[in-house]
């Protein structure tokens, strides 16, 4: 900001702060984000202090405080980067204090930005950086986008930040989810899927914390189980509910949990706990069991999934025990296959030797669903009720991913937990391994990742001792190991230690069930199934070439679900990329290259730009004033992404 620009800064807050009445300019989170960093954090706009930022080894121990929240959130927070990838975008972990756990994305934007201080162990809580997207998210409990000068610290006002609450399982914050990019405009869809983001993260942190329970999934339609629209319910073997989704209290008309947390299921449905057992063993595995709700009657559908042990004290242990059987796996690997034959050919080798102690090597360009895969492997292998670990060793900061994998002793540095940590190798004892991302693993960690290997026992830091572990190894890449082996980047006797047999997943352009897939996806993502797609946009995607994979489908049909507006989606609904790829009737047309359109969040940015266009009838400076941006910047904006107005 110039001075100029800095001082009307200072003096637009001094004058809603002291004129409640001017309010109405930001929306009333902001207003009151700026009173409480006037009247309670004593902050200066102007403040040029260096943002706080935690030492490496306080750092470390928070994140294995977060542990387990770490490991689930990880692949979602590299989905939903994929969804607003591009220079000067990234996705931000922080815990309830507002330190920066996790990251995904460029962070070059740490570069453009100064010192705002956009990397792991720095503070955003309010207190520290005032008026921010993960600072404010965290003391209103809910989704927010605080962008440019809506921030309070001057420094932070080039940025623009969108971001949810994640809630654990007793309804407390205990995490905030954040993009945060430069974008010059507000990018209207990407709180939407922040929030869808942020609500994965949480229901899965909710499905780990009760694993050992009974799970019952309900909704009121029945092809919306398994969906982000369910709602799950957890309870004892007495039948006693212990925990509910969000999602549950919204499907029940509940406003809190405490209002079911030590009811008897059947108070709150038409059936007994050993009766819904008794049901879910009769019915066909994946068949809904029928529901009604015991306070207005309303009808309900339902899947029950059983605890992993169940002890002979329920009395329900053995039906129990069948319906487990029925549906040991969360995924059946039979559901990664919609028909391609390259794939039936993968899955049939992996099922032949997941159990014969041979390393697999899963290959494929980004984003064709490897560790998908992986998961649903370990689902079918006789190590399905152990661990399944993953670790992606391209997303833990080098400094962290020796201890990450091999655990340390306690005091084996300062800053160590004091109970040490058992790391990756330990936990996944007697389950799988994955080892994501595996050509990205440092070199000299290389060296102690075969000795592991080999020998099977690993050495914590700062431990004499060996601890003897027995696993299943999956590894997968991105990469060609081979070229890294004669680059001198990967060692060559570990690359033939993983690489028992590889199995290699095809890209989505050359898949013959992307109409399936399509289908299949399209339904998953949505909370309630309306949205459907016209058959000249089925067209265009059936032949664009998905250089992203089953990632950028998702992904585009995600952000085409969060912008639909009638519940078509239509092939004008589309991006300029899906209606200009060459060879647009050829299914098997060639990837060639990624551009800027082919940025998911720059296809959202184009389709919420001429929407709101429309509906200004064309008026560009009404619509640059509701973007808060200058005339010339919109212009620029309609030419980049070839928006003309009708004549």
């Amino acid at each position: 900001m110039s001075d100029r620009e800095v001082a009307r800064h200072l003096e637009r807050i001094q004058a809603i702060i002291a004129d409640g009445a001017l309010a109405h300019d930001v929306e009333s989170y902001i207003s009151d984000s700026w009173r409480r960093c006037v009247a309670e954090h004593r902050l200066n706009p102007s403040d040029c202090r260096e943002p706080e930022v935690l030492e490496s080894a306080l750092l470390r121990e928070r994140r294995q405080r977060h542990e387990r929240l770490l490991s689930l959130a990880s692949d979602e927070m590299g989905s939903l980067y994929q969804q607003v990838a591009g220079s000067g975008h990234v996705v931000i972990l922080t815990d309830a204090d507002g330190c920066v756990l996790d990251y995904v994305g460029d962070m070059a934007l740490e570069r453009q930005t100064g010192s705002a201080g956009l990397l792991p162990g720095a503070l955003w809580n309010e207190r520290v950086q005032g008026t921010n997207g993960m600072g404010t998210c965290l003391m209103t409990g809910k989704p927010v986008t605080v962008h440019h000068d809506e921030h309070f610290l001057v420094r932070n006002t080039v940025l623009t930040c969108s971001a949810a609450p994640i809630y654990d399982p007793e309804g407390d914050l205990m995490a905030v989810l954040d993009v945060s990019s430069t974008a010059s405009v507000a990018q209207q869809h990407a709180l939407s899927l922040v929030g869808m983001s942020a609500q994965l993260i949480e229901n899965r942190v909710f499905h780990c914390a009760y694993r050992d329970q009974y799970l019952l999934h309900f909704h009121s339609r029945p092809e919306f189980l398994n969906t982000l629209g369910e709602g799950v319910l957890s309870f004892d073997p007495a039948g006693r509910v212990l925990g509910a989704t969000r999602s549950a209290l919204f499907q029940l008309g509940v406003d809190a949990r405490v209002t079911l947390v030590g009811q008897d299921i059947a108070e709150v449905f038409d059936m007994r706990l050993a009766d819904l057992i008794d049901e879910a063993a009769r019915l066909h595995h994946g068949q809904p069991i029928p529901l009604r709700g015991v306070v207005d009657g309303r009808r309900f559908f339902a899947s029950l999934k059983c605890p992993a042990r169940s002890g002979s004290h329920t009395g329900h242990n053995v039906r129990a025990a069948k319906i487990r059987d029925a549906g040991a796996s969360e995924l059946d690997l039979e559901q990664l296959n919609f028909g391609d034959p390259r794939m039936a050919q993968a899955i049939r080798q992996a099922k032949k030797l997941i159990d014969r102690d041979v390393s697999l090597l899963l290959s494929g360009p980004t984003g064709v669903g490897k560790g998908l895969f992986a998961k649903a492997l370990h689902g079918y292998s006789d190590r399905a009720d152990k661990p399944f670990v993953t670790v992606n060793c391209a997303a833990i900061p080098e400094t962290l991913i020796e201890s990450e994998l091999f655990g340390y002793k306690a005091g084996a540095f300062t800053g160590a937990n004091r109970q040490g940590s058992r790391g990756k190798i330990v936990l996944a004892n007697g389950g799988t391994l994955f080892l994501d991302e595996i050509g990205d693993m440092p070199l000299p960690l290389q060296a102690r990742l075969l000795r592991v290997l080999e020998e099977r026992e690993v050495v914590p830091l700062g431990a004499d001792t060996a601890i003897r572990v027995d696993l299943n190894i999956i590894s997968a890449t991105h990469r060609d190991l081979k070229t890294l082996v004669q680059c001198g980047e990967f060692r060559e006797d570990l690359y033939y230690r993983l690489r028992g047999q590889a199995l290699i997943l095809p890209p989505l352009r050359q898949r013959t069930d992307k109409r399936q897939l399509i289908e299949y996806i399209l339904k998953l993502e949505q909370a309630e199934d309306r949205v459907r797609l016209e058959p000249e946009a089925m067209h265009l995607l059936l032949a664009y070439a998905w250089p992203g994979n089953i990632r950028e489908l998702r992904n585009t049909l995600r952000t085409l679900i969060a912008l639909c507006e009638d519940e078509r989606i239509s092939a004008a609904d589309l991006a300029d990329e899906f209606h200009q790829e060459t060879g647009a009737d050829d299914p098997q047309c060639a990837d060639t290259g990624v551009s800027e359109a082919q940025n998911p969040l720059a296809s959202a940015e184009r389709a919420v730009l001429l929407r709101e266009l429309e509906s200004m009838r064309w008026n560009v400076a009404k619509v640059a004033r509701n973007f808060r941006v200058s005339r010339n910047t919109l212009y620029r904006k309609m030419r980049r992404y070839g928006i003309k107005p009708p004549r």
